[in-house]
């Protein structure tokens, strides 16, 4: 306080007359010259006085770059990440008997996607692919085939999930397509997850040690100590986000050197891509199965409450099931938003007390939601008032229409995997946003979701709209926030500094040669007390 204008630039005038005297240059000529990039020294003092609008730019493209080049070090680094490490390389199996017995035919999406992964596990070297898709693209079955593929190489595969709701649907659906057909042979697999009986628990442990189950699913218990392997070949988490760097490091580690792919449905904008995944390779399936129809969104208020009611009744007198998706589970004095178990009972009380509706949140016990979830499954539920537990895996064909209430409170592609909970059959689909309040920004998210179908399309609008940090819980994943850098304007200077950063790829100690001693001693400066807190935990 007290500090006028002038005084502070006079401060920083005197600054910049003493910068040379400490300034070090971080990167060397050739990759300055490579990308047009002026000295460091000159950057800072021209963003501080520039004499044109054209030299500003030009400093700031100097330190963004400098910035997101740090990341991009920072993060190989911590990961250890190198294309060179060692893998098992497995025989190609054209899965052809498999092809034969699915009930439809791949998509051209599916078919190149799967080609590079078994490309990918035929090399001497571990595969690290991260499979975008977005809700309902059909990630689940190329995961399968690559899963059968490496264990008909005699390798066993672990697929890990962040919920028991998805490991037992996964479990379902490995069992009737790899398990229920006489032209596929034999598949041994086991379900692995919390709260399990110490005996169930202890054979399938010993089990898995001596060989016995190919195909292991389960959640973070796959992360435990007695949790061994014979012969790991693939690993495979679904729903990356959900899991740390390190986590996914443990679950690999249990094999040697195995192929590992990451899936998400959360569409990711191809500059984060960059940042978050710099060193898995990234395949996109961008397609949908055919016969999909694009699911209509309403954004609508309270006075339309009434005929969505009226609706609602409609839908689940043809025999069609309902989701109503409530963002917290209680009642809460500091936020006003529809709670799950209030929106039941109001439901049941007063708008369906003749329709059988069903609560699911992630406060219950295990053998609770499991219950709630095949009830609905099976049909014996009408509707089913949840949380956002039910946003990831959940597949119900019937199910035709999601109503999310204080839809403002949630993120775009929060709402697009919400959204992706119907639409799964055959059936017209609907999803209703009711609006309870919000500004701007929200009524500008809403607007964009209703506007399209393209995963995609949100996630780079929640992007733009809300930054980084909020749109993909990067600054709860202890990433460094960029100063000056843009992740969303700067995706050439990213592309720019991820192909540099490879080129770096090692440890930093490896950064040996004279022209690279500015930028290893910047790095070791910048990262050696914290470089921990880079991973995504």
């Amino acid at each position: 306080g007290g500090v006028s204008q002038n005084q502070l630039r006079s401060h920083m005038r005197e600054a910049m007359k003493r910068l040379d005297s400490f300034a070090e240059e971080r990167l060397p000529a050739d990759m300055r010259a490579r990308h047009h990039l002026m000295g460091w020294a000159d950057a800072v003092r021209t963003i501080h006085f520039p004499d044109r609008e054209e030299d500003a730019l030009a400093a700031r493209k100097r330190l963004a770059f400098d910035e997101l080049l740090e990341l991009q070090v920072g993060i190989r680094v911590q990961r250890g990440a190198s294309l060179r490490k060692c893998g098992l390389p497995m025989v190609r199996d054209p899965l052809s008997d498999l092809r034969s017995c699915l009930p439809y035919v791949l998509t051209a999406a599916q078919e190149r996607v799967l080609d590079e992964m078994l490309g990918d596990m035929e090399k001497p070297v571990a595969m690290n692919r991260l499979l975008q898709g977005d809700v309902g693209s059909g990630k689940t079955i190329v995961a399968f085939m690559a899963a059968v593929s490496a264990i008909r190489a005699g390798y066993q595969a672990a697929l890990m999930v962040p919920t028991e709701i998805l490991a037992e649907q996964h479990l379902r659906a490995a069992e009737s397509l790899l398990c229920g057909l006489d032209a596929i042979p034999a598949i041994r697999i086991s379900l692995l997850k919390g709260g399990m009986r110490k005996r169930e628990r202890s054979r399938i442990l010993s089990d898995l040690a001596k060989g016995g189950p190919d195909l292991v699913i389960g959640t973070h218990a796959l992360l435990t100590g007695d949790v061994l392997f014979a012969r790991l070949g693939l690993v495979i988490t679904d729903e990356q986000h959900r899991f740390g760097v390190r986590q996914r490091a443990m679950l690999s580690g249990k094999g040697a050197m195995p192929h590992l792919m990451v899936m998400t449905a959360t569409p990711i904008p191809r500059t984060l891509s960059l940042m978050l995944y710099g060193d898995l390779d990234i395949s996109v399936l961008d397609g949908l199965p055919p016969g999909r129809k694009p699911i209509r969104t309403y954004v609508v208020d309270e006075s339309i409450r009434p005929r969505i009611e009226a609706f609602v009744r409609k839908t689940v007198s043809e025999g069609r099931q309902v989701y109503v998706v409530c963002p917290l589970v209680e009642e809460s004095e500091e936020m006003q938003a529809e709670s799950a178990v209030l929106m039941a009972r109001k439901l049941k009380d007063h708008a369906f007390p003749d329709l059988r509706i069903g609560l699911l949140h992630g406060q219950m016990k295990s053998a609770e939601k499991d219950a709630v979830m095949v009830s609905f499954s099976a049909g014996c539920l009408d509707i089913l008032v949840a949380t956002t537990v039910i946003e990831v895996g959940v597949n119900v064909p019937n199910a035709c229409v999601m109503i999310v209430e204080n839809a403002e409170r949630f993120g775009l592609s929060q709402l697009h995997q919400l959204r992706g909970r119907v639409g799964r059959g055959s059936d017209q689909s609907h999803c209703i946003l009711f609006r309870g309040g919000g500004g701007k920004t929200s009524a500008e998210r809403l607007a964009a979701i209703a506007a399209t179908q393209d995963g995609f399309v949100l996630a780079e609008q929640d992007l733009k709209l809300r930054g980084p940090g909020e749109a993909f819980g990067t600054r709860q994943h202890g990433l460094p926030e960029c100063r000056i850098a843009n992740l969303y304007s700067d995706l050439d200077l990213m592309q720019a500094a991820r192909d540099e950063a490879i080129l770096l790829s090692g440890p930093v100690a490896q950064l040996q040669d004279d022209t690279l001693r500015g930028l290893r001693n910047h790095l070791l400066q910048r990262f050696a007390n914290r470089i921990r807190d880079i991973a995504m935990n």
